[in-house]
């Protein structure tokens, strides 16, 4: 927590246990409010797309579908700093 208050974008790279544990917690403190919405920008579409079906969460209901618009995927470093520069709106 101590270090996502000072972030100002998080990239999650495929992991086990400690990986969702951490992407899932800064989920939640963004979905509730306890954090201001920053770039969570997921790496590699193909392990997030097989390991967790974002989009049968939202429709069992468990999740809103507007929580899946809580991050990016990206493949590139260049997608990533693409998301930030859209993100914050800066001019580069």
């Amino acid at each position: 927590m101590h270090f996502l208050i000072r972030a100002r974008a998080v990239a999650v790279f495929p992991g086990g246990f400690g990986t969702f544990d951490e992407f899932f917690e800064l989920l939640t403190l963004i979905q509730t409010g306890k954090m201001k919405p920053i770039p969570i920008l997921l790496f590699g579409g193909e392990f997030w797309g097989r390991v967790v079906n974002f989009q049968a969460l939202a429709e069992e209901g468990v999740i809103n579908p507007e929580d899946i618009g809580l991050f990016t995927l990206v493949e590139t470093a260049e997608e990533a700093w693409a998301e930030i520069v859209r993100f914050y709106d800066l001019e580069c």
